[in-house]
């Protein structure tokens, strides 16, 4: 028990931190943390020079912000930058023991020049300058001990010895005022310092803000106290803020230029007090901030708020038609609904029903019993209805009574022609809810119909038509006592993402591809083609369109980079439209697509719904405002090289080797909900624009040579760029292609055309000189087959002649072979007769004529015609021959048997055998060489 006591206050603390948020609608913020804009930490100072570029004085040098890139510049020696002031086309900072201006150069980069180092007196060690202002002419430095009044006309400076623990120079209905230790507040006057009051607040107090209000001056002390000053007297001002500001200190303070306050303190945010002492709201890092310290303040010229943080810097855009309650807890969870109902603003989230009343600085805290989904607000006859995942709810101020347990409760629509019967949409159809003795009571279901109702509309007395997301719409017959649908038809689809709702007279049916009225007598949705146009167009996309809770006379439209609002026109019958540019986050964090709620709360703001809790757009705060469009610089790329800055001049020429060339630009707008796109068109290479993108370069590669024009362009939001910029230049012609190389080329083309004449010529030469050789060879060749013809001619016709030779000594050798054997058989015949002289006689005759010596010179001469040289080769081989050998060589080489060589000799065979082998002997033949073989083969 004693257990359960103890813990008994932690659940009761538990449930108050579940049930309670912090409430309070807040500018949107901005937030920049060291690793995003690469610098330190701590920020110390702002200053917008007149191109809009914000610089800030950052531990690790001076930060230059354009809207879109980041950029910083190392001071000299590498110290942090603790002040900055733009004056004219300079950039003013004062660090560690140094102080000068930075100018923007030719390559639109800041060059810096330092002033300290012309000063005639030495600084005092570990000097830091803390402030710097100006002042017509001047620009003061202070340090904690001096003040440098530098006149920028004369270059000349004037040094105040003036101790403070705080720098602060404050400005003052055009006087120069500062504390000077504990001596009192002081002015600067004819460049001497001039007392001002010895008071104790002056003396004893650090101040950290002086304001001009009338003709008087405000100051705000260290300790968050307030004093009006008349020059004369000091009198305390109490102002009604219910804020504790003794608790922290405040290190810095700004008067807005709306005339409120802003106060920023060591470890509680800032405090935004209006010009009547009245708490606007607080803001610190648990609703929002980077950090609770806040170093330094600042508004520039479009009213957004700059904080330079301990850690960090925010934005708050003051000026924005948006504010924004985010719920960083999760506790409200995804608000679906609102409505604000006497002075009570209540939201319908996905957790339950929470409420704040205006009048009290209180948190959201949930209506008891309304835990759960929460899909409608409406207030009808007074009464304001809840429509709940449980059933529907009549809200009494803080309390909730629950009139119909039927779920899931869509819409309530009041039936015209009853005043006391309102037809509610839920889950599973349609049911009406009856005012009775005093309260609305649930009366009954109405039977015939089970779709879900959400969107539902009475087009007659007793026809509601009912949208259904994928079936299109449904017209229902209701009986006169709306107990039961008697007819249903159907309405084909139009497309999906589907609402239906009433603006101005007419039922309207919105889809993602149009607006539709309904048309009663053709009892069918047309087009209607205005609204279509006013919604929808080529370079955005309605993804929803629904009706403003409490405002039957504006529709609004949902697309991925706008919020369409269009309202019935007061002077004409054409809608008036309003286009509210949205950034890409802001639509990721509506919530449940297709569940868009717009709700008006007063005058001309509108609540719409978040995932993470909400925001409210004043329409009255949307002032389209003129943007211009900056050059930042230009940079130039060979292959593979880094990139050159270059001056931004009109036609400058660019070698071909760097033809990769990149130009950066800005528009000055640091609103969070509106976003920067750029647009390019580059003649002489597109002869087109190219697609709007966020991305500030435009990198061009790989460029030819020639005449470029690039032109771009801007949007901020809806809004275009007062100017678009362009910007001529020119890529040189490759060396290749330069005058002097075509010159070359003709050059080389007319050597390589005489090269190529000779040695065409010389090739034909050639192939003439190979022609006349091969027709010489042809004809050598030619020749030599017609020598070789005739020779061959000549052979037959010698050969033929030696035929004729063979056969001539063929048959001369026959003839005498048969004239010898002829004698000799004579001479046998006549052997008989020897004894007979004349027979005698007869027989030498026959003897004389067998070895007729003509005979053989005959045949020798027939036979060296035959065989040439023959006998002259065996002659020469074998000298030691006889005649006889010769004659018997020749018969051989005649291929002539013993037998037929004996007749020839006139000797028997055995002699002729005899012969040869004598023949052998004198030749030397081996034995197994034949003589016949050796003679025919000489």
């Amino acid at each position: 028990m004693l257990y359960l006591m103890v813990l008994k206050p932690f659940y009761f603390l538990f449930a108050f931190l579940v049930f309670t948020v912090s409430a309070q609608e807040l500018p949107p913020i901005q937030n920049y943390t060291p690793i995003e804009y690469e610098a330190g930490n701590q920020n110390w100072s702002f200053a917008q020079s007149q191109n809009q570029r914000v610089y800030i004085a950052n531990n690790n040098g001076l930060l230059e912000f354009n809207g879109t890139s980041w950029k910083l510049y190392q001071a000299p020696f590498g110290t942090p930058v603790k002040s900055v002031s733009a004056v004219g086309d300079r950039i003013y900072t004062g660090s560690y023991m140094e102080f000068g201006f930075w100018k923007s150069n030719e390559l639109g980069v800041l060059s810096y020049s330092s002033l300290s180092k012309d000063l005639e007196i030495p600084l005092i060690d570990d000097e830091d300058f803390w402030n710097i202002i100006s002042f017509k002419d001047w620009v003061l430095f202070q340090s904690l001990d001096r003040i440098y009044i530098y006149n920028s006309k004369t270059n000349l400076f004037e040094i105040f010895e003036v101790t403070t623990s705080r720098a602060k120079i404050f400005k003052v209905n055009n006087k120069i005022y500062f504390q000077n230790g504990v001596n009192g507040l002081f002015t600067l006057k004819n460049g001497t310092p001039i007392l001002v009051s010895d008071h104790d607040v002056f003396k004893n107090e650090t101040i950290v803000g002086a304001f001009s209000v009338e003709d008087r001056m405000l100051v705000i002390t260290e300790t968050g106290n307030f004093f009006y000053y008349d020059y004369n007297t000091l009198k305390e001002w109490k102002i009604s803020a219910d804020v504790n500001l003794t608790a922290t200190k405040i290190y810095s303070t700004l008067k807005l230029d709306d005339g409120s306050y802003i106060l920023g303190t060591i470890s509680k945010g800032i405090y935004h007090i209006s010009e009547n002492g009245t708490l606007i709201y607080h803001v610190n890092q648990e609703k929002g901030l980077n950090n609770n310290t806040v170093l330094s303040l600042y508004e520039d010229i479009d009213h957004n708020l700059w904080l330079g943080l301990d850690n960090g810097l925010s934005i708050l855009n003051l000026n924005s038609p948006f504010k924004q309650y985010v719920d960083h807890l999760g506790t409200l969870g995804v608000v679906y609904t609102a409505d604000k109902i006497k002075g009570t603003l209540y939201l319908g989230t996905n957790q339950g029903l929470f409420y704040k009343k205006d009048n009290e600085n209180s948190d959201f805290q949930m209506v008891k019993g309304t835990e759960g989904q929460v899909w409608m607000l409406k207030e009808i006859q007074n009464t304001l209805f809840c429509g709940h995942h449980n059933g529907t709810y009549v809200i009494n101020d803080t309390i909730a009574t629950k009139i119909s347990n039927y779920p899931g409760t869509w819409d309530i629509q009041p039936i015209h022609v009853n005043s006391k019967l309102l037809v509610q949409g839920n889950y599973k159809g349609l049911s009406v809810l009856k005012f009775s003795d005093g309260q609305w009571i649930f009366k009954n279901r109405i039977e015939g119909f089970d779709s879900s109702s959400r969107f539902f509309e009475f087009s007659d007395t007793n026809e509601l038509l009912v949208n259904h997301d994928y079936k299109g719409i449904y017209r229902l017959e209701l009986n006169t006592d709306y107990t039961e649908v008697l007819k249903v038809s159907q309405i084909p689809s139009k497309g999906n993402g589907s609402s239906l709702m009433r603006f101005k007279d007419d039922i309207v049916y919105a889809t993602i591809n149009g607006v539709y009225n309904y048309e009663a007598q053709q009892q069918d949705f047309i087009k209607d083609s205005i609204l279509t146009g006013k919604f929808f167009n080529a370079s955005d996309s309605i993804v929803g369109i629904v009706q403003s809770t409490n405002d039957a006379q504006r529709l609004w439209g949902f697309s991925t980079n706008n919020i369409i609002s269009i309202s019935t026109g007061q002077l004409t019958q054409e809608p008036e439209v309003v286009k509210t540019s949205i950034p890409n986050f802001f639509r990721r964090s509506m919530g449940v697509l297709g569940f868009e709620s717009v709700v008006h709360v007063e005058k001309e703001e509108y609540l719409i719904g978040m995932s993470n809790g909400y925001v409210t757009l004043d329409l009255d705060k949307k002032n389209d405002r003129n943007y211009s469009l900056t050059l930042n610089g230009v940079t130039k790329t060979s292959y593979n090289g880094p990139k050159i800055a270059i001056p931004i001049s009109e036609n400058e020429e660019f070698e071909h080797s760097q033809n990769n060339i990149s130009f950066s630009f800005h528009v000055a707008e640091f609103d969070r909900f509106t976003e920067v796109y750029y647009q390019y068109m580059l003649e002489g290479r597109y002869e087109q624009w190219s697609n709007w993108s966020s991305d500030p370069i435009i990198s061009l590669e790989n460029l030819s040579h020639g005449h470029y024009m690039l032109r771009v362009r801007a949007k901020v939001g809806n809004t275009s760029t007062i100017n678009e910029i362009s910007h001529s230049f020119i890529i040189k012609k490759p060396w290749y292609l330069s005058y002097w190389a075509i010159l070359g080329y003709v050059f080389l083309a007319a050597l390589l055309s005489v090269a190529i004449h000779r040695v065409y010529k010389n090739y034909y030469k050639k192939q003439q000189l190979q022609l006349i050789k091969e027709n010489k060879k042809r004809l050598k060749r030619k020749k030599l087959k017609n020598q070789k013809k005739l020779v061959q001619v000549k052979n037959e016709r010698l050969q033929e002649l030696i035929d004729s030779k063979n056969r001539e000594l063929a048959i001369s050798t026959m003839s005498i072979i048969k004239k010898n054997e002829f004698l000799n058989s004579i001479k046998e015949k006549l052997k008989d007769s020897q004894d007979n002289s004349q027979v005698r006689s007869v027989i030498k005759t026959i003897d004389k004529n067998i070895n007729n010596d003509e005979d053989w010179t005959f045949f020798e001469n027939a036979f060296n015609n035959a065989d040439k040289d023959f006998l002259k080769k065996i002659k020469d081989k074998h000298p030691e021959l006889s005649s006889n050998d010769l004659r018997l060589c020749a018969y051989l080489r005649l291929n002539l048997s013993s037998k037929e060589i004996a007749p020839l000799l006139n000797i028997s065979v055995r002699s002729v055998e005899v012969k040869r082998y004598r023949l052998r002997k004198k030749m030397n033949l081996l034995h197994e060489e034949g003589l016949t073989d050796y003679i025919i083969n000489l």
